[in-house]
């Protein structure tokens, strides 16, 4: 599969002339058709809605625009709570998955109405410390089956080493507590793998929590009402990989649905996602410039990005494709590392890659940084956050968040003697 951005180097040069580099930009037209196919791939189930992982991209602008699809928020903290609320989001269509949760973060997720979605059978006495003993009518629990998740493509993960979820004696233990303290409908949710690119993983998943809950109703008797599959459909960070089909995943899901729970009893059953890589992934892009070359060793592009923009690179190895804008079809005959200036070696968004001759002030399209791109940066050797822009259908552009600035960065020491020893306008800030 060839990778296309989309924006060409004309549109970001005009886009740089008011919105210096880096950025992220994120394509409006892109998103509303993915978030309309998901909805259209589960369209069979009534009570569908898929739960956007915050996580992954937490813009209240891009919120906004999934929430035209009726798509919910999965909030995994206060802070992303408290946005989700900013946005409008209250009641069922905020799903509460943590782990490891303070008590303040329960007692937000109930006010709001959000779905609790409990990591550990112990989470249960911190809910019942924290309402009074009132607990929410639905709750949900977390499962992890333990050893390794595979497939007929091969090992998908090892949930025998996550940290997330109760063990199967515990789950139906959970139930039956819960029951002896007045919930009446429960939920079952699992994620076992994390950026699949197959569309075997949902149906395999789905198949495993439905004969899972039907084993829950016949042990415990309880109403399950809801059972949500988590997120792990993943995207082609690779060119040469082929895209997931969410409306064949959507129908392998159903067929799954028909066979197990429809005969049990449970045909009512809604099902929920939690999907952030693959609902934003592809519609956002890291936009830098080349502004300095380097010819030791081996040769170094380096760009005005760097680990603190998209540390996925840095920190686990992953490959995103680059693009040089304009140079769509010369030959990729120069091989580069394509560094940023952190003082870490990691700092590199690309190793050896091969690329066409990258002159200074080129453009770089690094694809697929809509998804825990911007929201996993970070601002170490004091570097500041990029701007968030948003290209609308109409071709116009929309900063949906200004740059960090050294006002912004040292803003939590305003209140000591240093703060206002700092001059700012040295900076030109």
């Amino acid at each position: 599969m060839k990778k296309i951005p989309f924006v060409t180097r004309e549109q970001v040069e005009q886009i740089a002339a008011k919105y210096p580099t880096p950025f992220h930009l994120y394509d409006e037209k892109g998103i509303r058709e993915n978030a309309r196919a998901v909805k259209e791939a589960f369209a069979w189930n009534p009570g569908f809605r898929e739960f956007f992982a915050v996580k992954a991209t937490p813009n209240p602008y891009l919120m906004d625009i999934l929430q035209e699809y009726d798509c919910g928020f999965d909030c995994s903290s206060d802070t992303e709570l408290l946005l989700s609320d900013a946005v409008g989001a209250h009641g069922d269509h905020i799903m509460f998955s943590s782990n490891d949760t303070p008590d303040e973060e329960f007692r937000l997720a109930a006010e709001l109405g959000g779905i609790i979605n409990l990591d550990d059978i112990t989470m249960i006495d911190s809910v019942d410390r924290v309402l009074g003993g009132k607990f929410p009518e639905t709750m949900c629990c977390r499962y992890n089956p333990g050893g390794v998740f595979a497939m007929s493509n091969g090992i998908m993960d090892n949930p025998g080493d996550s940290k997330y979820g109760m063990t199967k004696e515990q789950l139906f233990e959970a139930y039956r507590i819960l029951q002896s303290k007045g919930v009446r409908h429960f939920g079952l949710h699992a994620f076992l793998a994390s950026n699949t690119v197959t569309n075997e993983y949902y149906p395999k998943l789905a198949g495993e929590l439905f004969e899972l809950a039907v084993e829950l109703k016949q042990a415990t008797g309880a109403d399950i009402t809801l059972i949500n599959l988590s997120g792990g459909v993943g995207i082609p960070y690779r060119p040469d990989q082929e895209p997931n089909d969410i409306r064949a995943i959507g129908e392998g899901v159903r067929r799954k649905f028909e066979e197990i729970l429809v005969p049990a009893g449970l045909g009512g059953v809604r099902i929920f996602t939690e999907m952030g890589r693959f609902m934003m992934g592809p519609y956002g892009a890291l936009i830098t410039k080349a502004i300095h070359e380097k010819h030791i060793y081996k040769e170094y592009i380096g760009v005005d990005a760097c680990a603190c923009n998209l540390m996925r690179p840095a920190m686990y190895g992953a490959y995103h494709h680059i693009t040089v804008l304009g140079k769509e079809n010369a030959p990729c005959d120069h091989k580069y590392d394509i560094t940023g200036s952190l003082c870490e070696n990691n700092d590199k968004f690309a190793i050896d890659r091969c690329l066409p001759k990258i002159e200074m002030g080129d453009y770089l399209y690094i694809h697929d940084t809509g998804a825990h791109g911007f929201s996993m940066g970070y601002n170490y050797n004091g570097k500041l956050w990029s701007a968030e822009l948003l290209l609308h259908e109409d071709g116009t552009v929309q900063e949906i968040r200004r740059p960090e600035t050294a006002r912004d960065y040292f803003a939590t020491l305003d209140q000591t003697p240093y703060y206002g020893k700092i001059k700012f306008d040295k900076a030109g800030c």
